[in-house]
């Protein structure tokens, strides 16, 4: 069974400063037909403007990962971490018994475009901890590239709980398949682009929430085709207990 969850009608916040669309219910915009899917809690694709970003608040319990579109997005937090994040890089942060943390967008022209995500963890009270990784867009190319686990495998990011995070970027044509094992959940996240799921098409910023099904096959489509150029798409793919 796959239920589309569409881009056009996700919330929407927008500051000025910040234009976020929400997957799930978050701050403001609530829908109980969309509470999270599994142990998946957020997903928020966010556009701050340069110069702008969310100052130091707190987290508890909760698995963070930023992914970063275009832009660059800077982050501190009270473990004493500092970086930049971009294009390429998965941050995950654990809050666990609390943590204080900020994020902006160092840059003085251009904007940041990232999502946001958040999982339940399996375990509350563990110990803060951060960790960044980057992925070459080769190793997405074709594929799904695991660039975040419960068991931190195949060199990718550590989360603490029991699911495996993908990334995959297929041009048109292209095609990749993901065997699910009995009694798994998959969520799939189209980042840019356009895919079929399962014969079913998705389009950048719609989701899809997969469950009794044996295997995802997934294939690129074409984007602009007024002008007849394809456009590579970027999914994200959540292998969930």
């Amino acid at each position: 069974m796959i239920v589309r969850r569409p881009a056009a009608e996700r919330g929407r916040a927008d500051f000025g400063w910040l234009d976020s669309r929400h997957t799930f219910s978050f701050g403001e915009y609530y829908d109980p037909r969309y509470m999270g899917f599994r142990a998946l809690r957020v997903i928020n694709e966010d556009r701050v403007k340069p110069g702008h970003g969310f100052g130091t608040h707190p987290h508890r319990d909760m698995e963070i990962i930023s992914y970063v579109l275009e832009g660059e997005l800077g982050h501190k937090d009270s473990m004493g971490t500092g970086s930049v994040i971009l294009p390429g890089d998965v941050q995950r942060m654990s809050a666990g018994t609390g943590v204080l943390h900020s994020e902006m967008n160092p840059s003085p022209n251009n904007p940041v475009h990232f999502l946001q995500i958040w999982l339940m963890p399996a375990a509350r009270g563990i110990e803060p901890s951060y960790e960044q990784k980057t992925f070459a867009a080769a190793e997405k190319r074709g594929r799904l590239r695991l660039v975040a686990a419960h068991d931190g495998r195949e060199g990718a990011l550590t989360i603490h709980q029991d699911a495996d995070l993908y990334a995959g970027v297929l041009g048109a044509g292209e095609g990749t398949r993901f065997e699910l094992r009995p009694g798994r959940h998959a969520w799939v996240q189209v980042v840019r682009g356009a895919v079929t799921l399962n014969g079913e098409a998705l389009n950048q910023g719609d989701g899809a929430a997969v469950s009794e099904e044996s295997a995802l096959d997934l294939q690129g489509g074409l984007t602009g085709a007024a002008s007849g150029s394809a456009e590579a798409a970027e999914i994200l793919v959540f292998d969930l207990a």
